[in-house]
């Protein structure tokens, strides 16, 4: 006998690891199975990949992903909460994938040990639900978009720099923005990184979970979308701002003919 719905067989241990999500009417028992159903691809695995998986993993998403061909420097543990002083000179994606573990054994965590580029993201983000890029440059995160697009993945974007946030939702499938929209023509030279421009940790620590929230929420259709808004948070001043995103017509990204979108 087969059913639709998801499995809602839970050992004694799931049910008290997951009891405080359980308990949430928006997520109860259905949600919480659909969660571990459900898989989430995380690019680059930094100050904000790192809360991003860890709340993610403590959830209870099934699988997730790991995307950085990086190894771990010292200067990433001020904000790169997954590592510690022990990690260093280790693959991120390794480090990264033997704590999630440790933190939720009842998850699967696959690692990918290599660069986001375009030749290859059409696959990998293919093979996952829904995707979080938490990289640090104009091209990666283009090319993320690009293969969501092109694969109808919803795709969860952040970004920080010095004392600031920036966090959205992308859903051209269902009639919303691409990342393109609202970064059409962005160069490296646009936004410097952190190396040069610096970065508070916490502050990626705040963008992080935010992401990993609205991943959550777009996994059970919880919510309001941030899907056609940019919510941008300034630190210093204390202070959330929202934005509308409109959809480009003209988006070499998600507009006629590039196989994405609505």
């Amino acid at each position: 006998m087969t059913t639709d719905g998801p499995d809602l067989s839970f050992s004694r241990a799931e049910i008290e690891r997951y009891s405080r999500n359980i308990l949430l009417p928006e997520i109860g028992a259905v949600g919480q199975a659909r969660l571990r159903a459900a898989s989430v691809l995380v690019i680059g695995v930094g100050g904000l990949g790192a809360p991003v998986a860890l709340y993610l993993a403590a959830a209870g998403i099934g699988r997730i992903g790991l995307v950085d061909d990086d190894t771990v420097d010292l200067s990433n543990l001020q904000r790169q909460i997954l590592f510690d002083t022990a990690s260093v000179g280790r693959p991120k994606v390794e480090a990264a994938a033997a704590r999630l573990h440790a933190l939720n054994p009842e998850i699967a965590v696959e690692t990918h040990r290599i660069r986001a580029e375009a030749a290859m993201l059409d696959a990998l983000v293919g093979a996952y639900d829904l995707v979080c890029d938490g990289s640090d440059n104009f091209a990666t995160r283009q090319a993320v978009s690009d293969a969501a697009v092109r694969r109808g993945r919803t795709l969860v974007s952040g970004a920080v720099q010095r004392f600031e946030g920036q966090i959205s939702t992308f859903r051209p499938q269902k009639g919303g923005p691409c990342y393109r929209c609202l970064y059409p023509d962005a160069t490296e030279d646009d936004a410097p990184r952190c190396g040069d421009a610096g970065i508070l940790g916490s502050v990626t620590g705040v963008i992080g979970a935010m992401m990993a929230t609205e991943a959550v929420k777009e996994q059970l259709g919880i919510g309001e979308s941030l899907q056609g808004r940019l919510l941008c948070w300034d630190a210093l001043a204390a202070q959330f701002r929202s934005f509308a995103l409109a959809r480009d017509p003209h988006c070499p990204g998600c507009g006629p003919g590039c196989g994405g979108g609505s």
